[in-house]
């Protein structure tokens, strides 16, 4: 499975919305900033989202985005389909069903991938996220 960079710019802006979530409009910019997407293809990505309903947005100086609904009802699923289309996040190279001979394994992959993006919320993310942060990190002494 390969996710383009559409939807990993779609993730990792989700997250940075997931983990500012409560704490009003997030600008775009500071997305790009914080997640080194490149800003006018983070437009692009933020637009999908919104037409998906998993964004609401506001223009102007005071304005950016922020989750429609909390992070815990929002899944990397839902938000790879946004970006990607309803075949994502798995879907062969060759398109779908082009070999009846192994339908069977192309089906029972995107069966387990969706399960595990479907079943992983960004709340999930930004919980590990903000794990990852508070570990102190080992300093090491020559």
């Amino acid at each position: 499975m390969r996710i383009s960079a559409k939807g990993e710019y779609a993730i990792k802006a989700m997250l940075e919305l997931a983990l500012t979530h409560g704490r009003g409009l997030l600008p775009i910019q500071e997305i790009a900033a914080r997640r080194s997407i490149p800003p006018r293809y983070l437009e692009q990505v933020l637009l999908a989202l919104k037409q998906a309903g998993l964004l609401a947005s506001k223009r102007g100086l005071s304005g950016g985005y922020e989750l429609m609904r909390p992070p815990d009802q929002i899944t990397v699923g839902a938000v790879l389909r946004a970006v990607e289309g309803e075949s994502a996040p798995f879907e062969p190279a060759g398109g779908a069903g082009d070999d009846g001979d192994l339908a069977e394994l192309w089906d029972g992959l995107s069966e387990a991938v969706s399960h595990v993006v479907d079943g992983l919320t960004f709340e999930d993310l930004a919980r590990r996220a903000r794990d990852r942060r508070s570990r102190p990190r080992a300093m090491y002494h020559i």
